[in-house]
């Protein structure tokens, strides 16, 4: 069966990032699994304005709104604004600089 969801109302809460991971203090982020399809995971994920670092799993993700950049210890620059479409392999050590609250639909395998 077909389906689908609005990214711009799912409802999220935002919690404080685990201070291995906040660069700026007091940075909060929110996420929501949506749907799962086989082994196809979808969700919703938030981060406020501030900067902090994450090593990623394999993921597709699309920017719904907000804006920064995010950066790959091992190559690469993704400037982050609505409609922005990124990739981040599996291991990539990131760091996420926020200037606008960014909400993203993110795409994994499960």
């Amino acid at each position: 069966m077909i389906r689908s969801f609005d990214s711009h109302s799912v409802e999220l809460t935002h919690r404080p990032l685990k201070a291995k991971l906040a660069i700026t203090e007091g940075v909060t982020s929110a996420v929501a699994v949506v749907d799962t399809e086989g082994d196809i995971e979808v969700g919703v994920w938030e981060h406020s304005v501030g900067e902090s670092t994450d090593t990623e799993v394999e993921e597709v993700f699309v920017v719904v709104w907000g804006r920064g950049t995010v950066t790959c210890e091992q190559g690469g620059v993704i400037d982050l604004a609505p409609g922005t479409i990124g990739i981040l392999p599996a291991g990539s050590r990131t760091t996420w600089k926020v200037t606008e609250t960014l909400r993203k639909v993110w795409i994994t395998l499960a």
